[in-house]
């Protein structure tokens, strides 16, 4: 059988292009039942059916038009000019110049003109978003091992009545030596015989300087001259490492020369001094590497020179209404002054309230440049990213945010407000993104917002680990003492079974259960001298707001 095909289309229309477009239905057959095929269907009861709990849809597509795209050369040359005038021939150019800019059409020629090529320029300078920033860049080697920190060494107040360790300074030359004040800041609570000492640690040998017994250095050292009231911040000189900076209980500022020993080369005295403690001390960039800031709930910051302390050079006072009422200023909790901002710095009030000044303004008023509020209570912390001046870091209230000097408005990020009180923070050395907070349970935070925003990277228990620590250094000690006892006396006799294995999960628990029996008296406490004197929380309020500075 032969299968022929006749083709009933033109030539010409073989190969055309297929035109798709939208229409409406049309019917094509309608096909009715037939009774007859109902017999040959058998009904089933039940019948189990899958179904499809979703709305039936149909789809329609529909093919887009081709943009197709040529590239062509174009050859631009000079043209507009009448016949008349020759472009070769620069005075009659100039001459049809000058008749043209007399019209006067020519100035809206050019104003309409002038904004379609400022929308053009406007285009060409528009951000390419397919383009890479970072091709140079390294990548950064991300580890998957879990952040993790351990206890180097402790060192701890060696008196006999402890007390808080409310400032730290490193030494300036590869942080060999920690400066460490120490004081009581709970107004007229600090206990009668309470040493004034502050200490240098060196952190290579995991003890003290030069001396007696504890071999210390530096300021407050037994016997010999000491500042007359406790020190709150003591800091050392950038330029020269033998040179500390004090700031006392009672305003005054006082200067140490290690070279000199212990003797306090410098102090100014009580009039021209503070009225509030000095809560914060920083060393200005200067040629003579001897000026220096210091700040107070007084509502003043001085600046000084250590050739003389005597009395300030300047003195700022905090009032942000500029009217320079020593009765309106704001207490100064904390300062920040950046080398490479040489005319600026900062200072954090006890009223949360950030404000940044300009040292070389001329009048008082001037000098208070802007402010930056954000806190509900003290700033305690405040300090400059190091690779990135512009941003800065404030601690105070639940909170720890940054800030950046071109946003007053608020803060660009901040942490989540926590259940305890944050004490202090300060910013990694070596990476931009980390910081470290500490709060008043004894906790140390360690952030970093590249990976890590809504939580921080590590947490330590610094309360609860050291406590841990004592209670099975304890145990171990006893039990050492009990197997020596048994071997002198010639009986190696067994300890009893519950002496030797010693359950640590039970030692832990109990080391909880105190110390957080402590912490909740010790609330319970505050919250009933509260009560009983009101009058006295109002009086001294800004005094002991300072007290959450301390480092524990």
């Amino acid at each position: 059988m032969e299968i022929v095909y006749v083709y009933v289309k033109k030539r010409s229309e073989f190969g055309k292009q297929c035109n798709f477009s939208d229409r409406q239905a049309e019917l094509h057959i309608d096909i009715p039942p037939n009774p007859e095929l109902a017999e040959q269907f058998m009904e089933r009861n039940p019948v189990d059916t899958g179904i499809q709990c979703s709305t039936s849809m149909s789809e329609h597509e529909a093919n887009t038009e081709r943009f197709e795209m040529e590239t062509r050369g174009v050859n631009h040359v000079e043209g507009g000019w009448p016949k008349d005038v020759n472009p070769l021939e620069l005075e009659q150019t100039i001459r049809f110049r000058k008749k043209v800019e007399k019209d006067e059409n020519y100035i809206n020629t050019i104003m309409q003109l002038g904004l379609i090529m400022e929308h053009c320029v406007k285009q060409n300078n528009a951000i390419d978003i397919y383009q890479e920033y970072f091709d140079d860049e390294d990548a950064v080697e991300v580890t998957e091992e879990a952040p993790s920190a351990k206890t180097i060494n402790v060192f701890r107040d060696p008196q006999e009545i402890k007390r808080s360790a409310t400032h730290l300074s490193w030494h300036p030359d590869g942080n060999r030596k920690l400066a460490v004040a120490y004081s009581c800041l709970n107004f007229q609570r600090a206990p009668e015989g309470m040493s004034h000492d502050s200490y240098i640690w060196d952190l290579g040998e995991g003890r003290t300087g030069s001396g007696r017994d504890s071999r210390r250095e530096g300021p407050g050292q037994e016997g010999w001259e000491e500042p007359s009231s406790p020190l709150v911040t003591l800091e050392y000189n950038p330029k020269d490492s033998h040179v500390l900076l004090g700031g006392c209980y009672n305003g005054q500022i006082a200067c140490w020369d290690t070279r000199k020993g212990s003797l306090v080369a410098e102090l100014s005295t009580i009039e021209f001094s503070h009225r509030d403690p000095v809560y914060g001390t920083i060393w200005l960039q200067s040629k003579t590497g001897t000026e220096c800031f210091s700040a107070s709930t007084d509502g003043q910051v001085m600046w000084w020179d250590i050739r003389k302390l005597s009395e300030p050079t300047e003195v700022v006072i905090m009032d942000i209404t500029r009217k320079e009422q020593l009765q309106n200023a704001l207490g100064a909790i904390s300062l920040e002054f950046e080398s490479t901002l040489p005319t600026k710095f900062m200072v954090g009030t006890e009223q949360g309230i950030v404000i940044s000044c300009n040292r070389k303004a001329k009048t008082q008023a001037e000098k208070i440049v802007c402010t930056f509020p954000g806190h509900h209570g003290p700033v305690y912390a405040l300090q400059r990213n190091p690779f990135y001046p512009k941003n800065f870091l404030t601690v105070g209230d639940w909170t720890a945010r940054i800030w950046s000097e071109e946003s007053r408005e608020s803060s660009i990020m901040w942490t989540k407000y926590h259940m305890a009180y944050l004490s202090d923070g300060a910013w990694s050395p070596v990476r931009p993104a980390v910081f470290f907070t500490t709060k008043m349970d004894g906790t140390l935070d360690i952030w970093d917002f590249v990976f890590k925003q809504c939580d921080p990277a590590l947490s330590l228990k610094i309360f609860e680990r050291e406590t841990r620590r004592e209670k099975i250094l304890e145990a171990r000690h006893r039990e050492m003492r009990l197997k020596e006892k048994g071997k002198a006396e010639g009986r190696e006799e067994e300890p009893r079974e519950e002496e030797v294995s010693i359950n640590l999960e039970e030692l832990v628990a109990k080391a909880e259960e105190e110390f957080f029996n402590v912490i909740y008296s010790e609330m319970k406490r505050k919250e009933t001298e509260a009560l009983r004197k009101p009058t006295e929380v109002r009086a001294w309020g800004g005094a002991r707001m300072g007290g959450g500075k301390a480092w524990h």
